[in-house]
């Protein structure tokens, strides 16, 4: 049993102690978890873990209040590659598809079009591809680590275009964001929002926002919850590093999000959508669905798999991504990281024919899996 399972045993039930007496523009409180108001709706940020090895301590940090361990490393899952692994992979590990692998490009399933009209009764996802998403729940409006680049640092160009126009979004309310990969984190893209856009980070990234003039900013650690209007949002574990620079390895914490609507406000029953970020398969899902039931759709990775000895610690393939969704306990699957980047060396089309297979052969309904195309967008509920 790892460290990160025994661990995970005590931590207490998440979003048990919020704030309802938060001002806006209040300067955030000093001490470890305490909240800050956020535009627009009312956010407040829980009260952290108590048993933490790792929880933060000293002087307040810029916006936050609290200052955030040197490196989350103990929190990893599997051990980062060495000087073997690297040798190795300078030997016969390929990173971009090979020829025939490629071919396949133009039948990507690409098929832009218009947001659909939604209330806040319901749910819907629109996938802008890689790990992009524009998720509406609860009347407010979340983009998912929005990359609208057409370039990121060390990759080729996008082999599929956006799947929604800048121009077209809806006034975006929150962002989250699951690590601080180039892929996931992509500041030309966020500079297009106001910078006084609630964005949600992992802990020890919001200084680094802060830095680039972004005023509210809102880091949470595993488990923690804060709340915006009428939806929650819980920034939960996942099987992943983080590095940005060479000298930032785990130096800001990595996970997923759960989006929860409680719909007491406009008469609706609750929605949750789970956002997984970038991970590999392992214990921290059926945690999550412990602690999180009635998962109404889960936005999975299905791609970046191939090399397995090079990746399968830190990305799903698309039968363990149909796994975890059932570990979830999720009633939907919409299969995402795939088709947008090339950054690992599987067939360009293969994830795809691979998590049909695999849903198929786990015999759940084919109508549960959301294998939308890029650009392509779902609504559940009404």
């Amino acid at each position: 049993m790892t460290r990160q399972q025994s661990r995970a045993d005590h931590l207490p039930e998440p979003g048990r102690r919020a704030r309802p007496d938060a001002r806006p523009d209040a300067a955030p409180d000093a001490g470890p978890g305490r909240g800050q108001e956020g535009s627009p709706g009312r956010l407040r940020t829980t009260a952290p873990p108590r048993a933490r090895t790792t929880a933060p301590v000293g002087p307040a940090a810029p916006g936050q209040g609290r200052r955030w361990p040197k490196s989350f490393e103990d929190r990893l899952t599997a051990p980062l590659p060495g000087l073997r692994s690297f040798a190795r992979f300078a030997r016969e590990g390929a990173v971009r598809p090979r020829r025939d692998g490629l071919k396949d490009i133009p039948r990507i399933p690409c098929r832009p079009g218009p947001l659909p009209e939604v209330d806040a009764r319901q749910v819907a996802v629109t996938w802008a591809g890689h790990a992009s998403w524009v998720v509406r729940i609860g009347g407010t409006t979340v983009l998912t680590d929005p990359v609208w680049s057409r370039r990121i640092l060390g990759t080729p160009a996008r082999i599929t275009p956006v799947g929604v126009d800048w121009d077209a979004l809806p006034p975006v309310d929150a962002v989250v964001i699951s690590h601080n990969h180039y892929d996931h984190l992509d500041l030309p893209t966020l500079r297009r929002l106001p910078p006084d856009t609630p964005l949600f980070v992992p802990g020890g990234l919001g200084r680094w926002f802060h830095r680039r003039g972004f005023r509210r900013v809102v880091e949470l650690d595993w488990w923690e919850s804060a709340r915006l209007g009428g939806v929650r949002l819980d920034f939960v574990p996942a099987h992943h590093w983080s590095k940005r620079t060479l000298t930032d390895t785990c130096r800001s914490l990595w996970g997923g999000w759960m989006l929860t609507a409680d719909g007491e406000d406009h008469g609706a029953e609750r929605r949750r959508v789970y956002f997984a970020g970038d991970t590999g398969y392992g214990h921290w899902f059926s945690r999550i669905g412990e602690r999180y039931p009635d998962i109404d759709l889960a936005l999975m990775p299905i791609g970046a798999y191939d090399p397995r000895w090079w990746l399968s610690d830190v990305h799903c393939d698309p039968e363990e991504a149909v796994r975890a969704t059932r570990d979830l306990g999720a009633r939907r699957m919409a299969p995402m990281h795939w088709g947008t980047f090339l950054l690992s060396s599987e067939p360009v089309l293969e994830p795809l024919h691979r998590v049909r297979a695999a849903w198929d052969e786990a015999g759940l309904p084919r109508e549960d899996l959301w294998d939308l195309p890029v650009g392509g967008s779902r609504v559940l509920g009404g």
